[in-house]
């Protein structure tokens, strides 16, 4: 089955300045696939070449079969966008503008797409009776929002789209992610809400300075970042424990103090949790607590690995321009 969303080498440059570097990014079609990344990782930059907002300084991209460059309103139609810098501005109301872009985006009937976009304004609690310009961000943004679903795309490419947005409202957006993924749509979702991530995402790739640094399941980027263990053991000699814990690989910032035969210890392990367990196996554990950490702990720690040779970063799904070279 052909991908969704095809990047292949995907390079741009501004001037001196290079945003993305030889980009690789495969989204498989009815799939919610995140991008996640601090500002000027390139995440913006990418989603713009899928629309061809920007286009490519070098390499391939591909959006539904289709050359964005090439495939013009017929593939735009299979699209609904948000972009990260929404501009709604004008007197016509909210009604008016969805009736506008319910003509105008994709092959369902302008009445039912139409119908489709009120029920939405009634779910983010949004008045289209009023003249956008005179909305906040947030019902703006939750226009821009309603505009990118109603007329149930293919492929949805959204960007920061929950920006502006209440706690409410983004729970209710998350539950329309779910929804489009349900009936077979594919998602792109690019976020600094990592929670978000984590609520919807089946694939997730980290962008660090134009580059992909991981990419991988939610699950998959967890497992290599740092856990807080706790543990209260039983033991004759605290000083000769302590040693043992000290040479577990990966296990380091401990906090050891002992009294009446119990020593409670506590640190982070950075990696395999294995050799840990191996040592506490040893002891009388009495209490033990493993502390997983979230998608943002993980993914603060692969920014800093971005800079770092790519023999030293941890190991991650290779691209499929990788597998099939070592075929």
């Amino acid at each position: 089955m052909t991908d969704t969303i095809e990047i292949d080498r995907l390079h741009k440059r501004y001037g001196s300045r290079i945003a993305l570097h030889e980009l690789d990014l495969h989204v498989r079609p009815g799939t919610v696939f995140g991008l996640i990344g601090p500002n000027g990782a390139g995440k913006t930059t990418t989603l713009r070449t899928l629309v061809d907002v920007i286009r490519p300084s070098s390499g391939s991209v591909r959006v539904l079969g289709e050359n964005p460059r090439h495939g013009g309103a017929a593939l735009r139609r299979r699209i609904g966008y948000v972009p990260g810098e929404l501009h709604l501005e004008g007197r016509s109301s909210g009604h008016r503008m969805l009736a506008f872009y319910a003509q105008v985006s994709g092959s369902r009937d302008a009445t039912a797409t139409l119908r489709t976009g009120r029920d939405l304004a009634d779910r983010l609690g949004v008045d289209l009776s009023r003249p956008v310009r005179t909305l906040s961000k947030g019902n703006k943004q939750k226009v821009g929002l309603i505009q990118a679903f109603m007329h149930r795309p293919e492929l949805l490419i959204l960007d920061e789209p929950t920006s502006g947005l209440d706690p409410l409202v983004q729970r209710e957006f998350l539950q329309m992610v779910r929804e489009a993924k349900d009936a077979g749509q594919t998602v792109l979702l690019s976020s600094h809400v990592l929670s978000e991530i984590q609520q919807t995402a089946d694939e997730v790739a980290v962008l660090a300075n134009g580059r992909v640094v991981a990419d991988g399941d939610v699950a998959s980027l967890r497992l290599g970042s740092i856990r807080r263990v706790r543990a209260e053991i039983s033991t004759t000699d605290a000083a000769a424990t302590r040693a043992d814990f000290d040479r577990v690989p990966g296990l380091t910032g401990i906090d050891a103090s002992d009294a009446d035969g119990i020593l409670q210890l506590s640190g982070t392990i950075d990696g395999a949790i294995d050799p840990f367990i191996k040592v506490l196996a040893r002891f009388e554990v009495r209490d033990l607590t493993v502390e997983e950490p979230d998608l943002e702990e993980s993914v603060l720690r692969l920014y800093g690995a971005s800079a770092t040779p790519a023999s030293a970063r941890p190991a991650t799904r290779r691209s499929r321009r990788d597998r099939e070279e070592q075929r």
